[in-house]
């Protein structure tokens, strides 16, 4: 807007003051323009990664397996951590990998596997240092807050939130001295507060705020923090837990299955699974802003990755009021159905 109407206005006031001259003036301005852009961007990102290590969490799958192929490709020295150093993940990276990458056995759940990934990293380090951590690991899951227990929601903060500032806390002393990069992967749910996802989005929103406040004080020491913002990536990554419905009434104690209605819980999870399935199918989008956020000389402090529509719609969300983008989810079908048939 501010561009828009600069470009209206310049050419108002020039015409008012220089007559005749207006376009050798304008001239002037929009070469004086494109002489500014160009120098901004004369400082040049990384062109390859030999000699610089980057860790990367949750490789077994995903964006993080997809990520360290890529960073192997590119040079870097990876440090592949993986929950299960035998899973076919793991394994493919070492595989097709090259000699610089490293599979770490990491649960970022546990202090003890990530002193030792600190200890293995230290002991391998490229001769540039450790360039950037990616904190990357995370589970998912749905459901009601009503039928969820507090141990839920704890599962869930102790990897996508409580593991990141694990690893953060353990490696962010190597990162600062090469004044590298840390990344966060989150989620649209950190700010779109969904049905059915109170437990990831709790998780997903404080690792954001942890990660904001992170980026304010390493700045100071030319640190750059970024977080990653995927959409619906469910079928390329498989991050969402498989379950059945019938799963999730197992879980319920008898109060609880007094309490909800075992057809809700059927249609509730036709309903996620067909969402899902509507997603990207692969993690190219998000793998390339991973990689500008890595190696460009001015990455992003956060990186929206939907469909286009997706994106307008979000852009707008933070301006409407809430009893209008709580509004939203009365378009599903499945809200719809929620007062008569949630509870039994």
């Amino acid at each position: 807007m501010k561009l828009a109407l600069l470009s209206v206005s310049v050419p108002l006031i020039s015409y008012k003051c220089f007559g005749e001259h207006i376009f050798t003036y304008l001239a002037v301005i929009i070469w004086l323009l494109l002489l500014a852009h160009m120098l901004s961007h004369t400082q040049k990102g990384l062109s390859g990664g030999f000699g610089r290590g980057v860790l990367v969490t949750g490789c077994d799958s995903g964006f993080g397996h997809h990520l360290a192929k890529k960073l192997d490709s590119m040079g870097f020295t990876v440090f592949a951590g993986c929950l299960n150093p035998n899973s076919p993940g793991a394994e493919s990276l070492t595989e097709e990998g090259s000699d610089r990458m490293k599979i770490i056995r990491l649960d970022v759940t546990k202090d003890e596997h990530v002193k030792l990934a600190k200890d293995f990293v230290k002991a391998n380090l490229p001769e540039n240092g450790l360039y950037a951590v990616v904190n990357n690991a995370g589970v998912s899951d749905w459901g009601e807050i009503e039928w969820s227990t507090a141990e839920d929601f704890q599962k869930m903060a102790d990897v996508n939130l409580f593991g990141a500032i694990r690893v953060t806390i353990a490696f962010l002393s190597l990162v600062r001295a090469s004044k590298g990069r840390m990344l966060y992967v989150s989620s649209i749910f950190s700010f779109f507060n969904c049905l059915n996802m109170g437990a990831y989005s709790m998780s997903k929103r404080g690792l954001e705020a942890f990660a904001d406040c992170l980026r304010v004080e390493m700045a100071s020491f030319g640190v750059k923090v970024s977080i990653i913002q995927p959409g619906n990536f469910g079928a390329a990554t498989n991050i969402q837990r498989k379950k059945t419905s019938q799963d999730i009434w197992d879980e319920f104690d008898a109060a609880r299955k007094l309490k909800f209605s075992q057809k809700y819980i059927e249609m509730a999870c036709e309903y996620f699974q067909s969402v899902c399935s509507l997603g990207f199918k692969d993690c190219t989008m998000v793998i390339d802003a991973m990689l500008h956020a890595l190696t460009s000389a001015k990455p992003r402090a956060r990186y929206l990755l939907v469909s286009w529509l997706d994106l307008c719609f979000f852009y707008i969300f933070p301006f409407l009021p809430t009893y209008i983008t709580d509004a939203v989810f009365s378009l599903s079908p499945m809200y719809q159905h929620r007062e008569v048939m949630l509870y039994s």
